[in-house]
């Protein structure tokens, strides 16, 4: 079976009106785009439709990947269970002499670590996983390992 994609409400939404802009004037803007390649007669010297068949070939592409996506698709409601972290809360968490920080854990599509969205793959997200308030938990990240105190599940 395949893997979940965990999405907020927000980045199911986006993913739906980008499915349906591919799917509807971007691909009628394609089509366009080849017929009047191919009217220009000599397909095998031409660059606008070569470069509009490649553009097709992503454009499918990107609606086969939305759409399995959409498949799979585990809808993140704001997570009531204060008890532990799951995946849809927003944890607050301090590394020894540093100021607490508070992320959201959210799946991998949707993940901006610079804007306090970490993924629940992470190896801060996953170190968070079913851990409560007060646990002192340990991540192996790309810098080394780091230690870090649960102060806050919301």
């Amino acid at each position: 079976m395949p893997e979940p994609t965990y999405l907020t409400p927000e980045g199911e939404a986006k993913l739906r009106a980008e499915l349906e802009e591919l799917k509807g004037p971007k691909r009628e803007e394609l089509s366009m785009r080849l017929r009047s390649a191919i009217q220009m007669g000599d397909l095998s010297e031409n660059a606008d439709y070569h470069k509009a068949k490649e553009d097709q070939g992503f454009l499918e592409g990107r609606i086969q990947e939305i759409e399995s996506l959409l498949r799979n698709v585990v809808t993140i409601e704001k997570n009531v269970n204060r008890d532990v972290v799951s995946v849809g809360n927003y944890v607050t968490i301090q590394e020894e002499s540093l100021p607490p920080e508070t992320y959201h854990v959210v799946g991998a599509r949707e993940a901006d670590p610079r804007n306090g969205r970490i993924s629940n793959e992470s190896p801060i997200g996953r170190a968070l996983m079913e851990h409560k308030i007060g646990d002192v938990v340990e991540a192996e990240t790309p810098g080394g390992k780091i230690r870090f105190k649960i102060l806050k599940i919301e």
